[in-house]
């Protein structure tokens, strides 16, 4: 055995960091799944003799910090997109995001060592219990940081488990898993039986808590176009975005009434403009977008609009989904509510672009937030909730729940997000709908594009730089989740009675010491 005078060295800070690294590994685009356990089977190795408070605050921050850094590389790659900026302040940046976002683990193992000195059990239900408290804090503090919870390591197991404890709930599971196998090498092996027991339960009960809704008879036509970033705002390819996306929209075996589903920002002309005389310009964008439609047809894509207080200078912009019908007609209009900071508006912009930064994407325009979480319902009686972009990774907030929809459409512009930023968007997205009881609906310019059942499952999806289409039945819905009728409620009842639990079995141990 090695002794814990190693632990408490300069090579146990390094084992910390290292675990947080190869933890980013069970993500996607790896995927390696049991690396999450193992790397918390190791953090709870590490702070297992730990004496000092202090110690402890070190491991967990530096084990977050290789877990962020590396799992969040695909920011960097945002950068290599905007020239007034050098590519190498993206990989600055994520490093400095990631300093910042590893305080929340940190915090948890603190935590989990001050509640869980005298008994290891105790210090296992104190670090699952905080871990969740604090990625909800992650999502929320600051306008909040969703991206990569735990849970999302593991969709198809945590999928099971969502519905009735969210996302935060599941991660929670995923850091008692590690504990146990902490456990099992000591040659306990209940608390890996209680786990396993625990999340198999969860798993038998959440389907019995809700049924599938009777199927709608709309197709669906999600479309990918496989235009780049560095395409996409260029003059010299102006249109040829829309001209792809119209040829792949084009189907005429498709049955109508259809649903036609195009990216993100996939018409990068104006669809509202509040400015006097441009009414014309708008309605001929409107029309053209809306050329293939029949009667009975609708298409929902992703534009902006752009905002006007005196009728005559643009003031800010809107980043919405409208829904179009036949002759370009306004159905509705979603305008994104949970805007990214640098990529959708420069904070602190008077004193930043002195300084020569700027946004990520094109453009010095910021956009203003939309009211939250919306629900449209179509003519045919179809409601459609609307999630754009980043917004989708923000467990309990996705869903206007007095208007509860049906389905909900995910449009995305991913494609300045590298190779690891789509497939872990994906990931979240798939959370989203088990947690909620809805099938989910993306689509990306370059992938990935996807349909993904209300159980979560991914039924079809179109692979990353590909141009390509889906068309299939609309999946049915569930019946509302208990996650849905509750939100994050039952996941911070959940991580107060896990460190209620510990301090109990702690102060035990104390009094029978």
């Amino acid at each position: 055995m090695i002794d814990s005078s190693w632990r408490r060295g300069w090579r146990g800070a390094l084992v910390a960091v290292g675990a947080g690294a190869g933890s980013a590994f069970a993500f996607q685009p790896f995927g390696i799944e049991p690396l999450m356990p193992l790397a918390f089977a190791l953090l709870f190795w590490l702070i297992a003799d730990t004496a000092s408070l202090w110690r402890a605050l070190l491991v967990g921050w530096l084990f977050g910090l290789g877990q962020f850094c590396i799992g969040l590389n695909w920011i960097a790659t945002a950068f290599t997109f905007q020239a007034a900026m050098p590519a190498w302040l993206g990989w600055l940046a994520v490093f400095l995001l990631s300093l910042y976002l590893a305080v929340y683990p940190m915090l948890a193992v603190a935590l989990g060592w001050t509640f869980g000195r005298r008994s290891e059990i105790a210090r296992m239900l104190a670090l699952a219990g905080a871990w969740a408290l604090c990625e909800y804090l992650r999502a929320t503090m600051f306008t909040g940081f969703a991206w990569n919870p735990v849970a999302a390591a593991s969709v198809p197991v945590a999928a099971h488990v969502v519905p009735l404890v969210g996302t935060y709930g599941a991660s929670a599971l995923m850091v008692l898993l590690g504990g146990a196998l902490f456990l099992l090498g000591r040659w306990e092996v209940r608390p890996l039986l209680a786990v396993a027991a625990s999340g198999l339960l969860l798993a038998v009960v959440a389907p019995l808590t809700t049924r599938l809704l009777p199927p709608r008879p709309e197709t669906l036509r999600i479309v990918q176009s496989n235009i780049g970033q560095e395409q996409r705002w260029s003059p010299a390819a102006a249109g040829q975005s829309e001209r792809r996306l119209t040829a792949l929209s084009m189907a005429p075996d498709l049955p109508s009434p259809f649903l036609l589903f195009w990216p993100e920002s996939a018409i990068t002309e104006p669809l509202e403009d509040q400015r006097r005389g441009a009414e014309p310009f708008v309605l001929a964008q409107r029309q053209t977008a809306a050329a293939l439609l029949g009667p009975r047809d609708l298409l929902m894509a992703g534009g902006i609009g752009l905002l006007s207080t005196d009728g005559r200078q643009v003031s800010g912009g809107v980043n919405s989904i409208f829904v179009l019908g036949q002759g370009g007609r306004e159905i509705g209009r979603y305008d994104k509510a949970h805007l990214v900071p640098y990529g959708e508006y420069l904070p602190m912009r008077p004193l930043l672009s002195a300084i020569g930064l700027s946004r990520l994407a094109p453009g010095d325009l910021d956009y203003a937030s939309g009211p939250g979480p919306a629900t449209i319902a179509m003519p045919d009686g179809l409601r459609v909730g609307f999630q754009l972009c980043y917004e989708m990774i923000f467990s309990g907030e996705v869903v206007d729940r007095r208007h509860r929809p049906e389905v909900i459409f995910n449009p995305s512009n991913d494609a300045w997000f590298g190779r690891w930023g789509p497939p872990q968007h994906l990931a979240q997205a798939r959370l989203r709908a088990a947690e909620e009881g809805l099938p989910v609906i993306r689509s990306t310019p370059t992938g990935i594009s996807a349909l993904v059942d209300a159980d979560g499952r991914l039924l079809r999806q179109i692979g990353w730089k590909q141009a390509g289409v889906i068309t299939a039945p609309l999946p049915p819905a569930r019946t509302p989740t208990l996650f849905a009728m509750t939100g994050n409620l039952l996941p911070i009842l959940l991580g107060f009675a896990l460190l209620i639990g510990a301090i109990v079995i702690d102060r035990g141990r104390r009094y029978r010491a």
